[in-house]
């Protein structure tokens, strides 16, 4: 990248935006909340093996960078073991006074929690790079220093710095007026970390960078929201039943489908469309609007026969699985979920990452100038669902149409209320439905997790993607900066960018909401690390014994969240489900041994128990494994 220097950082010479995220890439900027704005140069972005860099556009309107951010650079020779650095296995060491490697939030001076590891996708080591992730997201709008220290190699021995942090840190002269003219700056670092108990002279290296707001974040679907709310006002969602289905089997007497009309924000409802942002740099309402899909299915809890009186269900909506589509509602453990316990469940497709949206993504794997497509149509998909569940609880909505009544006109809906209930993607994309959801208050995530940037690697669905990308994007040593570039984007669209504010804490005109969290033990497509960092970041506490002694590869298990202390609970929680799989590496790789738990916890029936006394108005979680480990065999 020798074309890029001046849009380079001359701390990490590895790749051109290393260290990464870092504040070198940004701008004073007094109109965001966080007084700066990302400032990416095309020169300096990363390219494919067409030699076209990433367009830095949709970046650089955010006022700062993830707060799951993957922290991504390179020290050459380092043993983590012989630095003695935090592991995935004992992150409280991160928060040590004389840890190796520390981040220290620069208003507070607290040390945050994360973990270190090196990629171990790359083949060799030359090209490995140093990554350090989050165990709970950073403060939304703070600041923070990254410091590593005492960097050792493989024989124990120091690895010195590079020259030109070597003339920071010793107050030497540097070789040019450019980087003179940051010595103020890291000065200030250096006063900051000594503030918190980091000398300066055991110093390798250090930076800082500045984590978005959750205006800037979130404000592009919370204006979507607010904007087609308005105009909906009182009103239903206009719909179209366009199918019915009787006796279609055992659990379900009958199988409703049809569209409702959305307001539309991408330029295009085909795969592929993105926004069109105004000045003000929010999503610009499309002059036509757009169908979106619906399945219900109605159980014969609720309506046993044609000539049956209905018995009104508890409504609730449902997310359907990685690339899906609306239609696994009809899914054998859904309609067991519904007739057990009474539910009208009903799913849209989640757009952007549904199954007529895959030919996209594979094509933005070639050139990530257009990932932001995908954040963008999951953001219309979250809206969906928004109507959606109000379509479940209006009276002029569904309740009003003769397929969602018995012969003698009762409703089969119980309108009080509406809930959401979805597993893996849906369990993923649900946690942002339920941030923003004025309607929906509790909801069971299955399978969830935060965020894409550590799920993607440690998945087994990422193989199919990675072939292109990688491709695509030959340099080893960039990857993992590929991974965290996109997150800033896909932070508007998945549950990383609102996580801070899916229970308490809720975003503007927005109430608080509960959410259970089901976690499969081994997953070997939702990673169960990443479930535990979104446990902790929402204020989950945990159900125990999560596990039998030994299961967990952790020092101390569950580390920060808390012990559900008696039951029934009213609060968040995370409940782990153990099918007996091989504990999952403890490296950036996916989990392949055994048999993959991911669909277990929703095909248990206790757990399902569990999910049905959650989802009430006056919920809560219940102990349904009578006081040890959670099965799902």
């Amino acid at each position: 990248n020798a074309d890029c220097t001046c849009a380079c950082d001359f701390l990490d010479p590895s790749a051109c935006m290393h260290p990464f995220p870092n504040d070198f890439f940004t701008i004073p900027d007094d109109t965001t909340p966080t007084g700066r704005r990302v400032h990416f140069s095309l020169a300096g972005m990363p390219r494919n093996a067409s030699s076209k860099p990433i367009d830095p556009l949709d970046y650089n309107v955010a006022d700062g960078f993830s707060p799951g951010a993957l922290i991504t650079l390179q020290v050459p020779g380092v043993d983590l073991a012989q630095t003695g650095a935090a592991p995935i296995t004992d992150i409280e060491r991160s928060l040590d006074a004389d840890a190796p490697i520390v981040l220290v939030n620069a208003d507070t001076l607290e040390h945050h929690l994360f973990w270190a590891e090196l990629d171990a996708i790359a083949a060799s080591d030359e090209d490995r790079a140093l990554i350090l992730r989050p165990a709970v997201n950073l403060v939304e709008g703070g600041r923070y220093i990254v410091a590593l220290r005492n960097m050792r190699d493989s024989a124990g021995a120091l690895i010195p710095p590079s020259a030109d942090f070597l003339g920071y840190r010793d107050a030497t002269p540097l070789d040019t007026a450019a980087k003179e003219a940051r010595r103020a700056h890291m000065e200030e670092l250096f006063t900051t970390l000594a503030a918190a108990g980091v000398a300066r002279g055991d110093l390798y290296l250090a930076w800082d960078f500045t984590v978005a707001s959750a205006a800037s974040t979130t404000k592009r679907l919370l204006h979507m929201r607010d904007d087609a709310f308005a105009r909906l006002g009182s009103a239903a969602p206009t719909f179209v039943v366009t199918s019915t289905q009787d006796e279609v089997d055992g659990n379900v007497f009958r199988k409703v489908e049809g569209t409702f009309l959305m307001d539309r924000y991408p330029i295009s409802p085909l795969p592929g469309g993105r926004f069109l942002v105004g000045p003000d740099e929010l999503p610009v309402r499309q002059p036509t609007p757009q169908h979106a899909n619906f399945v219900c299915i109605i159980p014969r809890a609720a309506l046993a026969s044609a000539t049956a009186t209905a018995v009104p269900a508890r409504a609730s909506v449902y997310g359907h699985g990685l690339f899906g589509q609306a239609s696994e509602v009809t899914a054998g453990n859904v309609q067991a979920m519904a007739n057990e316990h009474n539910f009208v469940f009903c799913a849209t497709d989640w757009i952007g990452m549904s199954l007529t949206d895959i030919p996209a993504a594979l094509a933005a794997t070639g050139d990530l100038s257009n990932f932001a497509t995908l954040p963008d149509r999951l953001q219309q998909a979250a809206l969906n669902f928004l109507f959606l569940a109000r379509l479940m609880i209006h009276p002029d909505g569904f309740s009003s149409h003769v397929a969602f009544r018995d012969l003698l006109g009762n409703p089969v809906l119980d309108t009080s209320n509406v809930f959401y209930d979805g597993n893996s993607q849906g369990g993923i994309a649900g946690g942002m439905v339920m941030a923003v959801s004025q309607d929906i208050r509790r909801g069971v995530l299955g399978v969830p997790g935060i965020n894409y940037s550590t799920l993607l690697t440690r998945s087994v669905d990422f193989d199919q993607f990675a072939i292109p990308l990688y491709a695509a994007y030959p340099d080893e040593m960039e990857r993992s900066l590929l991974l965290s570039l996109i997150q800033m984007l896909w932070d508007r669209g998945e549950p990383n960018g609102y996580a801070h504010h899916m229970t308490g804490d809720p975003l503007p005109g927005t109430p608080t909401h509960e959410v259970l969290l089901h976690e499969a033990f081994g997953d070997h497509q939702v990673a169960n690390i990443a479930t535990e960092v979104q446990a902790r970041t929402i204020g989950a506490s945990v159900y125990q014994p999560a596990l039998a002694p030994g299961r967990h590869s952790d020092v101390d298990p569950f580390f920060a969240i808390p012990a559900i202390a008696a039951f029934p609970f009213e609060g968040s929680a995370l409940v782990v489900w153990d099918s007996g799989t091989p504990t999952p590496p403890i490296t950036n790789t996916p989990p392949r041994d055994g048999s993959d738990p991911h669909g277990r916890p929703r095909s248990t029936p206790s757990a399902r128990v569990q999910k049905s006394e959650f989802l009430r108005a006056d919920g809560a979680v219940v102990d349904v494994c009578s006081g040890a480990p959670c099965l799902a065999p």
